[in-house]
């Protein structure tokens, strides 16, 4: 790139914080040959403030700029993007381009998709589809970038509706667009993509969904198309294989078998029952943090389920919620059903007086909250309308937001480590939809930073994904097969106890403003729930198992001396298997109804007054004392221990 004096340049931020001059009109590719020629051959894309870009993006004053070339995180989005390509390309081949219209296609987490309007095909056909897109990969086309005009696009675009919808809101912003073009098709895109069709490494197509356009019900339902793609093909085998344990592991499945929970069309989306089996789960997990919280000194409340909106407006939630929220009219007021607790918490805080001395005052509730999310977003207890979440609010002075942090902190550990989870941990700063001043988000942010730094938690920030009322510490875990999942959370909020303007008097005998901080031991009971009975395969520890023991008798004339048994266990949860039946097919039911352990009883055992116990391992053990076994399952239970390992 030529130099000139009298030319205007811009500077931007390198990733080793030094700074590098280039021309005003320079792009990242530009940025990335003034530092050497091999890293501009090599670039693909470029980061730009952190968002991903394609090469050719201008860069800007002050920008921090990052260089994305085959050997970064982020080429695997970039391949997977232009992997989304080649199946609309396919498709068009395939099928009557004039019909099938164009809608969009992203990289996401694990892959790619495509929507499609009037296109109509089945699971059998995507071996079709992936052959085709092989071949395009295979024909190596060049990927090429053209900025056109407004108007030109337009023209380029009359049969696609869906892409003249994206345009004109492209329009509003800019002079020009960027179309994408491989061989004899093209795409309305802003990129990035390799330079080629022939860089995608290995694909394939996953599965067929129905998806409304833009995610909104009112829109058209679409055909949305899933694949993933791989730098090699031992990369997407080891990907299809977690897959594979994941559909094995599927809440929705084991929860049928194991006649956990239901969501029944009768009843409506996202709205789970949850049958004996599941409620007995739910209620060991509730009392686990009962424990917890009655032990840190919170006292449980009650809120109803619905209020006036009056309240919502007050704390906040209505003007950034109100699209989730289920809302009526009942005369002239109006209600919604809460989508939050903490307003609830606020008003009952704010109806009695307190003094300093009184503080910190905790709550807790197992509150039932409701969120309108789509239709199409639904799935088992992992996205639902109606949830619990542990919820926990403390109102506490500010010199006390430390120590209630910690202790907070020490209780999710606690929880996390009960069910034997790693985990992670990161602060979440402000986003773009908030409320209050920029000085109280900075107090904060800094509370917890300090908290983590000085008691050295690693941990991430995330910028933006704060809570609207304030910033938070998020942790995520992950199961059995590796997959990260949201879990407990700790928030500071200056902004309600503005809203509600709650107080207390202070030794000085002034009125001073408490700080709220909200926080959940779980999450939410549906989604944690959720991940026990995948990260367990359901295959709970015994503490938290629906039928703990189940005791077999060899044949009917051993069902009497079954049920004696049973008794000795009257404080666990046990059943007698008393049907007409062989032993070795109650053994199966057992197993494949995953109960921890079964007690077989036979004529030998009956006249030696003992017991033979199996597990769900399938290992056995003659002779076994009741009273010995029964300590064990008492010491096992009430340790909490993740494993049967009587016979271990």
């Amino acid at each position: 790139m030529s130099e000139s004096d009298s030319q205007e340049q811009v500077t931007v931020v390198l990733p080793d914080g030094s700074e590098l001059a280039v021309d005003a009109d320079a792009t990242v590719e530009d940025c990335a040959y003034e530092i050497g020629p091999g890293l501009g051959s090599d670039t693909v894309a470029g980061k730009l403030d952190g968002e991903l870009v394609a090469k050719e993006a201008p860069v800007y004053d002050g920008a921090e700029l990052e260089i994305v070339t085959d050997q970064s995180d982020e080429y695997l989005e970039v391949m997977r993007h232009s992997a989304s390509h080649c199946l609309a390309q396919a498709v068009e081949r395939l099928y009557d381009e004039d019909e099938v219209k164009l809608a969009i296609g992203p990289p996401t987490d694990e892959g790619f998709y495509y929507d499609f309007d009037n296109l109509d095909l089945d699971e059998e056909d995507l071996a079709d589809l992936e052959a085709e897109m092989e071949e395009i990969i295979a024909e190596d086309y060049d990927i090429e970038r053209e900025d056109v005009s407004i108007e030109a696009a337009e023209e380029r675009l009359a049969d696609e509706p869906y892409k003249l919808e994206l345009l004109e809101e492209f329009a509003d912003e800019n002079d020009t667009v960027s179309f994408y073009k491989q061989g004899e098709w093209e795409d309305l895109c802003a990129g990035p993509h390799v330079d080629s069709t022939g860089e995608i490494g290995a694909i394939e197509l996953l599965e067929i969904a129905g998806a409304y356009w833009r995610g909104d019900e009112e829109n058209t339902m679409q055909t949305r198309i899933y694949g993933t793609a791989f730098a090699d093909e031992s990369d997407l085998e080891a990907f299809l294989e977690r897959k594979r344990e994941a559909e094995k592991r599927d809440h929705r499945r084991i929860g049928n078998e194991m006649n956990l929970f239901s969501i029944q069309d009768v009843t409506g989306p996202g709205l789970p029952l949850y049958h004996p089996a599941g409620k007995t789960v739910l209620s060991e997990l509730e009392e686990f943090v009962k424990e917890l919280n009655e032990d840190a000194g919170y006292d449980y409340v009650e809120t109803p389920h619905v209020f006036k909106t009056d309240l919502w407006h007050r704390s906040g939630h209505y003007e950034n919620y109100q699209d989730d929220m289920f809302i009526f009219d009942v005369g002239d007021d109006e209600f919604g059903l809460k989508p939050m607790n903490c307003p609830g918490h606020a008003a009952i805080f704010q109806d009695h007086s307190w003094s300093y001395r009184d503080l910190p005052i905790r709550y807790a509730e197992n509150g039932k909250v409701y969120r309108k999310e789509q239709r199409g977003e639904l799935s088992g207890l992992s996205r639902v309308w109606a949830f619990t979440i542990d919820d926990g609010h403390l109102f506490v002075r500010p010199e006390q937001i430390k120590s209630e942090v910690e202790e907070i902190m020490d209780m999710i550990t606690e929880v996390l480590d009960t069910f034997d989870l790693d985990y992670e941990m990161a602060l979440a700063t402000r986003p773009e939809k908030s409320v209050g001043s920029d000085e109280i988000w900075d107090r904060a942010e800094e509370q917890l930073e300090s908290v983590l730094d000085s008691h050295g938690h690693e941990y991430e920030i995330e910028e933006g994904d704060g809570a609207f009322y304030g910033p938070k510490i998020d942790f995520a875990f992950e199961d059995a097969i590796g997959r990260s999942w949201d879990g407990p959370t700790v928030q500071l909020d200056f902004n309600m106890p503005e809203r509600f303007d709650l107080n207390y008097v202070g030794e000085d005998n002034e009125e001073h403003r408490p700080v709220m901080i909200h926080r959940a031991l779980y999450g939410s009971y549906e989604r944690f729930f959720m991940m026990l009975i995948e990260h367990y395969e359901g295959r709970f520890p015994l503490w938290l198992a629906p039928e703990q023991v189940r005791v077999l008798p060899i044949s009917d004339d051993n069902l009497g001396y079954a049920h004696r048994v049973a008794n000795e266990f009257d404080d666990f949860r046990v059943e007698v298997d008393g049907r007409d039946s062989t032993l070795e097919r109650k053994i199966r039911a057992a197993h494949d109804d995953r109960v921890p352990y079964q007690i077989i009883v036979g004529d030998n055992e009956e006249e030696d007054g003992n017991i033979s116990v199996r597990d769900r391992f399938e290992d056995q053990e003659y002779d076994v004392e009741i009273e010995a076994f029964r300590s064990h399952l008492e010491a096992e239970r009430d340790e909490q221990r993740t494993e049967p390992d009587f016979l271990q």
